[in-house]
């Protein structure tokens, strides 16, 4: 009989919560780097054309196609680099903080 329940592997991913921007009203990233390199290369990219008038839709950028974050909706880079966005509610069951 094969196996119907699995348990995640307990990995360490980085992430930050969207808030509807990524800069500081005097223009400074407020976002981790790797977020803040993402932008640049457009892997992260705003789904409204006026980008200084947040809360903006933020799109990623995924394996899968383009995929929406939402204001409160967390960013995440995965074990392999990728990005992808999570709902706070699927981010909160599924992460902990780590020590740094």
């Amino acid at each position: 009989m094969q196996k119907t329940k699995y348990r995640k592997k307990p990995v360490i991913i980085e992430a930050f919560q969207y808030d509807g921007d990524l800069k500081d009203t005097n223009g400074n990233y407020y976002v981790p780097e790797w977020a803040v390199k993402a932008y640049e290369d457009g892997t992260l990219f705003y789904g409204a054309e006026d980008s200084q008038s947040p809360p903006c839709e933020l799109l990623v950028k995924t394996l899968e196609g383009h995929m929406l974050a939402s204001v409160g909706d967390y960013i995440i880079q995965g074990v392999n680099g990728e990005l992808y966005p999570c709902k706070p509610d699927i981010f909160e069951k599924t992460y902990e903080p780590v020590e740094d």
